[in-house]
């Protein structure tokens, strides 16, 4: 055992603590909306961190990423500020937006993380759209959508990836392929259910990759970011993941068969990225220190946005295209 990993493994377990925080995160939201502190509903994706913050871990300054209104864990992993995303689900004033887009619409253009969107599948077109921008710009950057298996289904993902490919723009298209839209099993909705059988009717690669396992979804992350920057177009990843609960606070999942929640349970991404590294040679003493720090900085910027102000009344008004 060493508690002086190497190079590698400090950014493994840098990443740990990524997924801890977005954890105890989404873990805070939970406890604060079953009190009434969360104005509007709230999209919770415990059990998939590793795809966002695998797939961040490929991207450099200046890309982008958008995703779905179950969104919290790619903004942060983006890099979005632990404080000023708890504001703006509470609606606050130094929330990311202001306290005005709440959990479905966390938005940090500081960052790359060009929004969460409400509306399924909407925002793979401004994805597209951006690595146009880049593409024209000559920038180099990647732009990167996360989206679930439901949106799969929806028109623009196939206008989206046509012409993603005909213009052969630098953008990654990631399916977080939880298994369910909402409440219906991915069966009952799609034909084929295995989703990157349509990267060839678009002529681009199509990955399956386990989106439990941190290092495999980075390390494909990794080669699609790559070909995007250089030049050679779109790839299409599908991340197998799961929800730990249900679709919105809600929704007690009881529609899942019996032993399906547990069995994911014990493939949790954090647990088998902690198991990966104990395996080789991080000391329990260590795991424990990303464990300790990941929930000091959570519990310490939920503080600072619960006594944060709540916004002028007026504000309403402002960032608005028109001021009738």
């Amino acid at each position: 055992m060493t508690d002086e990993p190497d190079r590698d493994t400090e950014l493994l377990l840098d990443l740990l603590q990524r997924m801890r925080e977005i954890r105890l995160f989404e873990d805070t939201v939970k406890e604060w909306f079953s009190s009434g502190l969360v104005r509007g509903s709230t999209h919770l994706g415990q059990g998939q961190e590793a795809v966002s913050v695998g797939v961040t871990a490929a991207l450099q300054h200046g890309d982008t990423t958008t995703c779905t209104y179950r969104g919290h864990a790619t903004v942060l992993a983006q890099g979005a500020p632990l404080d000023k995303s708890f504001g703006e689900i509470l609606g606050k004033a130094e929330g990311l937006c202001g306290g005005k887009g709440g959990s479905m619409h966390l938005t940090d253009f500081s960052v790359g993380a060009l929004g969460s969107f409400a509306i399924v599948g909407a925002h793979l077109p401004i994805s597209a759209g951006a690595a146009w921008a880049a593409q024209l710009l000559g920038t180099r950057a990647v732009s990167v959508s996360f989206f679930g298996d439901g949106a799969a289904n929806i028109g623009t993902f196939h206008e989206t990836l046509n012409m993603a490919s005909v213009w052969s723009l630098p953008v990654v298209f990631i399916i977080e392929n939880n298994l369910y839209g909402e409440y219906s099993p991915i069966a009952v909705t799609t034909a084929n259910t295995v989703l990157i059988d349509r990267a060839p009717g678009y002529a681009m690669p199509g990955v399956r990759v386990d989106g439990n396992d941190l290092m495999a979804i980075r390390e494909v992350a990794m080669t699609a970011v790559e070909r995007a920057r250089g030049g050679e177009g779109p790839t299409l990843i599908e991340a197998m993941t799961y929800r730990q609960s249900g679709h919105s606070r809600a929704d007690p999942a009881t529609y899942r068969p019996e032993g399906e929640l547990d069995a994911w349970l014990a493939r949790d991404p954090i647990l088998l990225l902690e198991q990966r590294l104990a395996e080789g040679g991080v000391s329990e003493t260590r795991l424990a220190d990303v464990a300790r720090a990941a929930a000091e900085n959570v519990r310490s910027a939920a503080d600072r946005a619960l006594s944060w102000p709540e916004p002028d009344p007026t504000s309403r008004f402002d960032d608005m295209w028109v001021n009738a």
